[in-house]
Order: structure tokens, then sequence, then C-alpha cells
């Protein structure tokens, strides 16, 4: 095996790289660090590797889509309820209800083909081209071209394309909180390290995904696609099986329940018939008429356009749901686990304080929109009439290698946040250099904590400007620029700027120092070059105060959720002093604030308990989430959890919701997750929240109306059996009731709006019956009543000496006359059964349909020949409307039996 099929298959995949020498991985790889490769061998090697791109984790087959909405008990009880009329004849009622689960599933179906469309439009994860060598000249190519031992040249602002050896690099910082979860960028170098080095401390290793800050270099491309460490990750996602959701679980329980007492009702019918001397066929068509009236045909369609609906309504709330059934799991939740960075906050670092040596000068305005005033004791000051901190924000804007761009949202900054917070804030100024004069510069490095630039004055001298880490700077500085002037750096002003520094640290901020050197013609005759000993002497200019700021609505969300009864977890990867800050800073009341490493020595009893005292999470590696989200399941709660991350996917997949982000989200996390947030705001999860809990309020009120409805005519057709008399109703009145009359009906309720106290209630409890012991005899008291008036006036038409066709026709329309009344029970859980109906127009337009298509089917001569009706006279619609009056008083007088 050639050394090059070598790296492709056996070595790309392995963790050995970072360990090997820049010139032993040019060696493996049959590449050349001067020239890449040639276009025929990369060609071959494409051939041979496959194009670089990633599986569509998570993304489900059509087939899969497909076959997902017919994998339930309910559609099963249908199947079986079609194929029963075929054996006794009724191909008409096979044909219905096998249409509407047709129907059913092509809803689902298409509902959740949309979702993954949209999921598609937002995936931006691969770089779509890639800066490489081939046979020795630059070129641009899809980063799906790029194989093992492609020369990858890296600047800032660049994604990186596939997992790279670096091999040469300057000033290189790479942002790799996607893969690792840590936020601060990473110092790269090509000098080889252990082979037991964390991956996330790997210096000469750049990854797929990660994004350059700053600097540039170059790399050998390692692995591609699914070799990556990426790949890795995606696949073990990928490995992580779904639960079923509650919802699900309560409709599968419902179907097999209504399956068994549809069975038994009818076996129960047949068995009394027989005993009584009734004809076999007579009885299994009795049988059939209540197998069929036991199960509402309607409901799994009712579910899953309902559902839509609510998919929808998330949707227009930035919140985009890739599975139906999991809209209702987020209203279910009692925790949501969420990031910090880009969620709570702008992810837009902005400089908020400056600290000048006895004077302090707040900064308004937030995000990298250059609008706000500058404060000294709460009077708005002109900064250019402050000459100290005219001085300050210059030499921040000379220290500085990044730029703005114009991106969707907004200016977006191409390099370091902490950089593009000074831009900002000496665009507010009104403020700006010439970048032309700058004569030499040393980047920021984690080993130096500092930036110098030289530059170059109108006058010919030049003048060193220098910011990074307080502690540093000040070792550096013998004099301070004070309201007096340039004064000695003596004890007493060490200490008062320390204490500056401690007062913005304590709040959360990333504090950076600031000073300059002003060099004689001497030095401006000499070198350019910036050594340390330029880097000495230094006058103390101020401090800086930089933080990424909540976002305006997410207090008000956070007090939302808590008002909810939902408990609000941060877990960041940032210090613990700036979560604890923002925790607080958004209402969280952040009792105590946990570390990775401090859970490293925790035992699961002590995680509970950190759980319990609302604990922050600061410097949270991807694993700590999976076991945050463990202790909460273990303890019964239902959690939702965001990321970002291919790292996160694991968690996102663990969660009983997982939620992406849409923005800044990789396609891992993407696909990973049940929801996807197009707008990366914590905000939007709230709001989705509320939609989960109108939903299943919803979807409780018309099961509740549906089984009412069939608990009446099961009611009527077996109490009619056993007291010896005709057939109550036909097997196609029953089709007619439980599609065409109650279906929309019960759709409508699905549309209903959020009851006023939604969001001041509870989360259901785990494990929460769809409908417990209480609803189900609201059930059966108002299905009783359905039954007993029906079979009433159904006695008294045969008692009068009318055809049993009449009296047939008469308790039909009773039931759907009764049943449409009965709707206006199930309406509010909270107020009255005709309050707020200008909400719901879809309900008054149903029923009217209904009743419209009833008096079509009773008085229509053809539609007399269709069902087996008759016309009725203004008499009987009388005595049916008296009936249905008191249908809304019995719903009033049993309402404190309804679950809230």
């Amino acid at each position: 095996m050639t050394d090059e099929n070598h790296a492709n298959d056996d070595h790309a995949n392995d963790d050995l790289w970072h360990a090997l020498s820049a010139g032993d991985a040019e060696t493996r790889l049959g590449s050349s660090v001067n020239a890449g490769l040639t276009g025929g061998e990369a060609g071959a090697r494409l051939e041979k590797v496959g194009p670089n791109r990633l599986a569509e984790v998570g993304r489900p087959s059509l087939w899969t889509l497909i076959i997902r909405q017919f994998r339930s008990a309910l559609i099963g009880v249908l199947v079986a309820a079609a194929i029963l009329s075929a054996v006794v004849g009724e191909v008409a009622d096979m044909v219905v209800i096998l249409a509407i689960v047709v129907i059913n599933g092509a809803l689902g179906f298409l509902q959740e083909a949309r979702a993954e469309r949209a999921l598609e439009a937002l995936t931006r994860m691969l770089a779509p081209k890639a800066h490489v060598l081939r046979d020795g000249a630059p070129v641009r190519i899809s980063a799906e071209e790029l194989v093992p031992g492609d020369l990858v040249l890296l600047a800032t602002g660049d994604t990186v394309p596939a997992d790279l050896r670096l091999v040469s690099a300057v000033d290189l910082s790479i942002d790799e909180a996607v893969l690792t979860g840590e936020s601060a960028p990473v110092e790269k170098a090509v000098e080889k390290v252990a082979t037991d080095t964390p991956l996330a401390e790997r210096a000469p290793s750049a990854y797929m995904g990660t994004v350059v800050t700053n600097g540039h270099g170059t790399g050998l491309v390692v692995a591609t696609g699914m070799r990556t460490e990426f790949g890795r990750i995606a696949a073990l996602a990928q490995s992580i099986d779904r639960e079923e959701t509650p919802l699900q679980r309560e409709l599968g329980g419902l179907g097999r329940m209504l399956g068994i007492v549809a069975l038994a009702i009818a076996a129960l019918v047949a068995v009394m018939g027989l005993a009584r001397g009734y004809p076999f066929e007579e009885m299994l068509l009795f049988g059939i008429s209540l197998a069929v009236a036991a199960v509402p045909e309607g409901l799994p369609a009712v579910v899953t356009v309902t559902l839509a609906i609510g998919v929808a309504a998330m949707a227009r709330r930035r919140a985009l749901m890739r599975r139906l059934v999991a809209a209702e799991t987020l209203g279910a939740a009692n925790v949501i686990c969420t990031d910090k960075t880009g969620t709570l906050t702008r992810n837009e670092m902005t400089i908020t304080g400056i600290e000048l040596p006895g004077l302090s000068i707040a900064v308004e305005g937030v995000g990298y929109v250059p609008k706000g005033r500058f404060l000294k004791d709460g009077e708005v000051i002109d900064p250019k009439s402050e000459p100290r901190l005219k001085a300050l924000l210059e030499t921040g804007l000379w220290c500085n290698a990044t730029s703005m761009i114009d991106g969707e949202d907004g200016p977006r900054p191409l390099g370091a946040p902490t950089e593009a917070a000074f831009l900002v804030a000496g665009a507010k100024a009104g403020l700006s250099v010439d970048h032309a004069h700058i004569e030499g510069e040393v980047s920021f490095t984690s080993a130096r904590k500092r930036m110098s630039v030289l530059v170059s004055s109108p006058d010919g001298a030049l003048v060193l400007h220098v910011k990074g880490a307080p502690e540093v700077l000040l070792g550096l500085c013998t004099q301070v620029c004070g309201a007096d002037g340039v004064t000695a750096l003596d004890d007493g002003a060490r200490a008062a700027i320390e204490a500056q520094f401690t007062a913005l640290a304590e709040k959360g901020m990333r504090v950076l120092a600031v000073a300059r050197r002003a060099m004689g013609e001497a030095a401006a005759s000499g070198t350019h070059h910036i050594s340390e000993d330029l880097e000495a002497d230094l006058t103390f200019l101020g401090l800086v105060g930089i933080i990424d700021p909540p976002r305006e609505e997410v207090a008000g969300a956070v007090a939302q959720a808590r008002e909810a009864g939902i408990e609000v977890i941060m877990i960041t990867g940032d210090a613990a002093p700036t979560a604890t800050s923002i925790a607080r800073s958004i209402g969280l009341e952040a009792k105590t604030t946990v570390t990775g490493s401090h859970m490293d020595d925790m035992d699961d009893t002590a995680l509970a308990e950190a759980l319990a005292q609302d604990a922050v999470f600061a410097r949270a590696r991807p694993q700590d989430k999976i076991r945050i989200v463990d202790a909460l399941q273990s303890k019964g709660h239902v959690a939702a959890m965001t990321g970002d991350g291919v790292n996160d996917a694991p968690a996102l997949r663990q969660a009983d919701i997982g939620i992406a982000m849409g923005k800044r989200g990789t396609d891992v996390a993407r696909g990973a997750s049940d929801m996807v947030l197009t707008d990366d705001n914590f905000a939007s999860i709230i709001g989705a929240v509320e939609e989960g809990r109108r939903q299943y309020d919803n979807i409780r009120k018309f099961v509740g109306y549906l089984l009412s409805s069939n608990a009446g005519e099961v009611i009527g057709i077996f109490l009619a059996v056993l007291f010896g008399w005709p057939l109550l109703l036909l097997p196609i009145h029953i089709i007619w009731m439980n599609l065409v009359t109650d279906g929309p009906t019960a759709l409508a309720l699905g549309a209903e709006p959020a009851e006023d106290a939604v969001m001041r209630r509870p989360p259901r409890k785990p494990g929460a019956r769809l409908l417990g012991h209480r609803d189900a005899l609201r059930v059966a008291i108002l299905g009783s009543y359905i039954a007993l008036v029906a079979m009433g006036l159904f006695w008294w038409s045969l008692s009068g000496g009318a055809a049993l066709v009449h009296a047939q026709t008469l308790a039909f329309t009773a039931f759907v006359v009764m049943e449409k009344a009965n709707a206006f029970n199930f309406r509010r859980l909270d107020g009255g059964p005709f309050s707020g109906l200008r909400e719901n127009p879809w309900l008054l337009v149903a029923i009217a349909i209904a009743l419209s298509l009833q008096v079509a089917v009773v008085h229509v001569p053809l539609f007399n020949d269709w069902f087996s009706t008759v016309p009725l006279t203004a008499g009987d619609w009388g005595l049916i409307a008296l009936a249905a009056v008191p249908m809304i008083i019995l719903g009033r007088l049993t309402r404190g039996l309804a679950s809230r």
C-alpha cells in the first residue's frame, strides 16, 4: 500500500496527526507543503475516498417519513374496522375509513417533509469553497472536492473545510466552540504535541467547521467527511435512539384501549343477541356497528391537522418543529437547559464601561450597531472633549485586526469579537484611524496576553499602542495618564487601578487594559521591529469592560417561564463570574455556580442537589450536558436542551426535546434536534412552549368531545340490543357522524386560542394521562345523556306508530344535533361555553356546515336513498332542539371534572 493510500484509509481516521511533525505528516500523506497535490492525484483520491461532506445524520428518508405516519395503534384500529366492514359487505364504509387513513398519513407526511426542506435551507455547515494549492498554484475549489493531502490556505474569517495538520501558522487562532465547547479562540502552532493531548489542546490540528479568528496559516488535509471529528460525533449522535413522546404514548394507549373496548362490546352484543334468538347476520351487523361506533375514526386526522396547524404557528414564532408530535412535548417541559452565548445573549461583544484613572465612563448601546452615548456621572459627554477617553479609544482602534461586514441581520465582525467591540465604541465616538500608518505589530497570543502596534505620527515620531490583560500591562507600565496629566505609577495608583479591575470583573465583564508609549526621534530612526524592550515604560490609559449583553426580551421570557412552572438552567463554557453575572441580570437566582471540573468531583446525588439549588453551570463541556440531562430525567423531569455545536448533538438527542440554533448551529446539531430556532433566541422557546401547551389543551378538548360523542353512540346501540329493540343506528349513520359531522367540529376545537391562564399554571406532570379518571366520568355522563335522549326519541317515534326508518332518522339526527351542542362543553377550561366565540369563528362555521349537511341528508331525496332516511317534521326538529339545551347545562355542571 502506498503512503497516500495508507493516509486515505487506515490513518485518516486516527488521532495521531498532532503527534507527528509537519514533515512526517507530509510524507505520510504523499503531498508537498510547497506545491500541494497535482490535479490528477487529487482526482484519483476523490474517487477513492468520496466527497468531503457529512452524511445526512438525523435526516429521515422519505420512506421513513411515510412509514412514521402509520405506526399508530389508532391507525391499526381503523384498518381493522375497515377490514370488518368489508367482511360484512359494507364496502362503502371500508372505502371511507381507508380514505381517512390515507389522508391522515398524507397530511402528516407533507408537514414533516416541509419541515425537513426548511431545515435544509438553514444548513450552512460546510464552507462552500476552500483555497488550496494544486500543482503549486493557489486555486479556489468546492470544499466537497477536498481530499487527504490537499494543502489548504487559511485566513481570518475562513471556516476550516476539513480536518488539517497545520504546517504553518502566523498568529493563527481558531474558534473551536462548535466542536469542544470552549468559548475562547485557541492559539495554533505547528510543533507536534504528545499523543495523549486532549483534542481542545492540540495546537497543530485544525478541525472541520471551526472558524479562523486571527492570523493565517496552511494545513494538510488529514480527514474529510465522516472521517473528521465532526463526522465521528455525528455518527455517535445517530446511535442514540429517540424515545416516544408523551403524546405518542398516550395516543397509542388510547388506540389499544379503544380496540379492546370495540372488540369486547362487539363480542358481548353478538353473544347476547344470539342467546335471545336474533339471526347471526343481524348480530354480526350489530357487532360491527358497535365496533365502528367505539372508534373515533376522525381522531388521527384531527390530531395530525391540529399539530400541523400548531407547527405552522410555531414557525411564525421562529421555532421550526422537525416532528409534529414534538410540539406538545415542549409544552410539557418543566426544565429548559440553555446555552448563554447567542441564546440568552446577543453574541455581540460590547464595551459598556470604561475606567480611566479616577474617572468612570458608561457607554450606552448594545451589539454591533454603532449607536450609543458616553456618560460621565450620568451626564452625556462628547468623547472627543475628554482627551484621555479619546486616547484610549484610538489605541483600541490601532490595536485591531478586525473589520466589520454587513450580515443578514446587521453588522458582523470578521475577526475577534473583542476587537469588534473596540471598533463599535470608536465609531460611537466618531473616531477612526488609518492603518496605513502602522509600522509594525505583534498579535495577541496566549503566552504574551497582549497586542502591540507601532504607529508613525504626522511629525515622524512613533507611538507604541498596546492592549491586553490588565495583570500583564500593569507590570509593563511605569506611568499613568490621570486627570492631572502623566504621573508616575506609584503603589496608590496601582491599587486604585486594581480595584477598578476587580469591580468590572465582578460584573462578569471581560476586562482589557490599554496603554501606549510615545517614542522619541531617536527611536523613530531605528528599527520598526517591536521587541520586549520597546514594550516597557508604558503609560497606562485605562480599563475597558466588555460583555456579551443579554437580549432585551430574555428577562421577560425567563420571568414568564418561572410563572409557568419551568425551571431555566444556564449551561455555558464561559467563566464562572461571567456566567453568574449574566444569569442574575436576566432574573435567574444563580444561588451556586458549578464548573465542569467541579462536576468531575460530584456524584449523582451531589449533582441532583446542585440542580435543585438553582445552579448555573460554567466552563461546561459537552459530556457535562449529557450528564445534566440524565440527572434531570432520572428525577422525572421533562428536559429541553439547547445546543449549536456538533459536540452538543448527543445531548440534544438524549433530551426529551432537543433545540438547535438555526443561525449559528451546525448541521449535525440541527439534524439531532426536534426543534430549530431560526432566530437563536431564548424568548422564542418560551413562545413555542405556550403554543405546545395550547396544542395539548386542544387535543384533550377534542379527544374528550369525540369520545363523549362516541360513548353516546355505543351506549345507545348497546342498550337498544339489551332491550331487544331494532337497530338504533345504521353503520353508515355512525360513519357519517364520526367523520363528516364530528371530524370538522373536532378540528375547529383544535383551533381554539390558548387559555388565558395557560402560562400561569405548572406543566402537566410526567406520566399524566391525556384524559384522567374524572375526565372519563364526565365523558360517560355526557355520552349517557346523548344516548338516553336519542333512545327516548326513537322509542317515542316507534310507540307512536311511525315506521322504523323514521325512528332511526329521528335518533340519527338527535345524535348529530346534541353532539354539536356538546362541542360547546369542551371549548374552554376556564371560561363559559360561549365566551370568546369571536376568537375562534371556525367552530361556528363547522357546526353550521354539519347541521346544514344533516338537513340535506334528511330532506334531499337522493341522500334519503343513500342514508336510509326520511324527512322529519317541524315538530321533530323542535323536540330535538329542546333536548339539546340541557346538553349545555349538563356540560356546565360537570366542568369541575375536567382536568386542567
